[in-house]
């Protein structure tokens, strides 16, 4: 029996019946002799657990906690994980509407160590990539998730042969999987949403500057408006902090809002005043507002948001300690230095949680001694001029495209050795560029000040001068009528 989908929907809405009942005869409408699913779609079954093992090589090599030391690509990670997770969710509900196209971005980690073409091996870095789910069942979603991002697929190929031979011995007369084209009025009438035309939308909306520009200039300019009398009651409560307690600055280690940020120094302000005893050895420091009270890594004064004056005070009485803590981890410093040639150990802060002072002396000591004992035969000022940064969390030496060392706590004495020297010489042609590019930096970012008329133009930590000379140019070139 054939089914013109169209004239049906338009006689019975004619006489008047009631959409939900057009809907449900659609749902056994018999095309060819088959009963088929208003909707199209028979879902292959792969149950929630299941999805969930068959992507655990995706999570590895995605998963936010991963990408602590760049937050930008953290949070990207985290929101789409949550669209993948809605998305896998929406297929498995019995009875819900397929879910609507949905455009994904994933920074994939490089777990594999890769070298260059000079034989150095490189940092562990990832990858980006965009792909549009719009598959119709759990089983097609994973496998397009894991191909997109070029992962392995083997781990699934039982599931892949179960489903194959479900298809080869399937009986005739029972129900199969069978696409089928409706016509534009079926949406119409049902009130469904159109995949095709979704599809379509998804990938013709790329947001550009211009847009986002003019479609938030007006509130931008409002809320600016309305946060100045804050932000400049911020700038008075900080200086006169700084002048009061003999500080050498104040910062904030996330992006609280104006009113949260003046909302903490006015409880300073407030210690300061019943307390002002305690707060005298606060002289000549850095005053960080984080999440947890300490010392950083960098020898600076961390209040955590979240304790009252008493925790506050506690610490300004262990700050000696801290003190001397500090000056055991620089001296710790100069001893890795003077075994391994003259290189420098560095700490590079970036944005996320602080490290706090006594991770960075446990890590210090434990390759401290480690090291001690073996005496590497390494010339003293061989590698003058150089620096490193230990990591808990790699097994490998490698030098970054910037040009300093990363090395494992628990590093083999031998392999460091052969690694620095076999590398030095291309760490410092490194050093040399990445010198080259932030003058270069410094340059076209005066350019863009005074160009575009800007007040400020500004890049967060995990933006590299190799990212911020291009996206600058763009900016000039491109120019846009909001700038």
């Amino acid at each position: 029996m054939c089914v013109c989908v169209s004239s049906v929907l338009m006689h019975l809405h004619k006489e008047g019946t009631n959409v939900m009942y057009v809907t449900t005869f659609l749902r056994y409408v018999r095309l060819g002799g088959r009963c088929v699913c208003a909707r199209m779609v028979q879902r292959r079954n792969l149950s929630g657990a299941d999805a969930i093992n068959a992507l655990r090589p995706f999570y590895f090599a995605v998963h936010p906690d991963f990408f602590g030391r760049h937050p930008r690509e953290r949070e990207v990670n985290d929101n789409s994980l949550k669209r993948l997770n809605g998305y896998l969710e929406n297929l498995q509900k019995p009875g819900a509407r397929s879910p609507k196209p949905a455009n994904l971005t994933f920074y994939v980690r490089d777990t594999k160590e890769k070298a260059d073409s000079s034989g150095s091996l490189l940092a562990s870095e990832f990858r980006s990539v965009t792909f549009t789910l719009q598959s119709k069942d759990v089983l097609s979603t994973v496998l397009d998730v894991l191909r997109s991002c070029s992962l392995s697929v083997e781990h699934m190929q039982d599931v892949l042969k179960d489903e194959t031979e479900k298809s080869s011995t399937q009986q005739p007369g029972t129900a199969f999987y069978r696409p089928i084209k409706w016509d534009k009025t079926y949406y119409t009438f049902t009130g469904f949403r159109d995949p095709e035309q979704e599809l379509e939308q998804a990938r013709r909306v790329e947001p550009t500057l211009s847009l986002w520009l003019r479609n938030n200039e007006s509130e931008a300019t409002k809320k600016q408006n309305a946060s100045l009398p804050r932000r400049e009651e911020l700038k008075r409560l900080k200086r006169e902090l700084i002048q009061k307690l003999g500080l050498l600055d104040i910062r904030w280690q996330r992006k609280w809002g104006v009113a949260h940020k003046c909302s903490q120094l006015q409880s300073l302000g407030r210690l300061s005043t019943q307390s002002p005893e305690a707060l005298h050895i606060l002289r000549g420091h850095v005053i960080v507002f984080t999440d947890q009270s300490g010392m950083n890594a960098s020898g600076h004064v961390m209040l955590g948001t979240m304790d009252v004056h008493h925790q506050w005070t506690k610490l300004f009485e262990r700050l000696p300690s801290y003190r001397s803590l500090f000056q055991q981890s620089d001296w710790l410093k100069e001893r890795i230095s003077h075994l391994l040639g003259g290189i420098q150990v560095i700490h590079i802060e970036r944005m996320g949680p602080a490290l706090p002072l006594e991770e960075l002396y446990s890590t210090l000591n434990t390759f401290h001694k480690r090291l001690f004992p073996q005496r590497l035969s390494l010339h003293p000022r061989s590698m003058q001029g150089l620096t490193m940064s230990l990591e808990n969390d790699r097994s490998t030496p490698c030098l970054h495209e910037m040009g300093h060392f990363i090395i494992p706590t628990m590093c083999d004495t031998l392999q460091l050795q052969n690694f620095l020297q076999s590398q030095a010489q291309e760490a410092r042609r490194r050093m040399r560029r990445k010198d080259k590019l932030e003058a270069e930096e410094e340059d076209i970012i005066s350019s863009c000040l005074q160009d575009l008329s800007l007040h400020s133009l500004s890049k967060e930590p995990s933006v590299l001068s190799s990212q911020m000379i291009p996206c600058c140019r763009r900016l000039m070139e491109e120019r846009s009528p909001q700038m």
